[in-house]
């Protein structure tokens, strides 16, 4: 299974990036012996659009287009459930020994996500109930993501 983070807005050059990019390397370290296939992140721009309906509706389109067939979409929404580590890594796992192709994670522009996507979503995540930057929650997510495999493996890195 190869898991995808789909994510309006781009990150910057500076220590958001920098930890993003840790996380997704310290996960493909250990993917291929989890069977996964790798992790990817795909940006998208933030829309222009004037209005926020319009921003969503844009974004939404950019968002799908990037979905591949097969998949398991989770998205990161303030209205989402909020687990530990241990269920997250319970749900990749499952999502894994079903031979799903894809599981891919979507993290919504400023505006939010469009209520069709959400629909869409097997699972729907917050990190709590505070509003948190979208830089930090995709820095968060590929944690979690990484901290999800090394439960899958045993690996002492997460403590209970």
């Amino acid at each position: 299974m190869r898991i995808v983070v789909i994510s309006i807005g781009r990150l910057k050059q500076g220590p958001e990036r920098e930890l993003a990019e840790r996380y997704v390397a310290r996960f493909s370290d250990m993917a291929r012996k989890l069977g996964f296939q790798g992790l990817e992140v795909r940006e998208i721009p933030e829309s222009r659009a004037r209005d926020a309906a319009t921003r969503i509706t844009e974004e939404a389109t950019a968002i799908a287009g990037l979905i591949p067939d097969r998949s398991v979409i989770v998205t990161l929404d303030e209205r989402g459930e909020t687990i530990d580590s241990p269920t997250l890594a319970r749900h990749i796992g499952r999502w894994r020994d079903e031979a799903v192709d894809n599981n891919v994670f979507v993290i919504g522009g400023a505006d939010g996500l469009s209520p069709d996507l959400r629909r869409k979503a097997k699972l729907s995540l917050a990190f709590g109930r505070a509003t948190w930057p979208h830089q930090m929650v995709r820095v968060m997510l590929l944690e979690q993501i990484y901290r999800a495999a090394t439960i899958l493996a045993g690996h002492p890195y997460h403590r209970s």
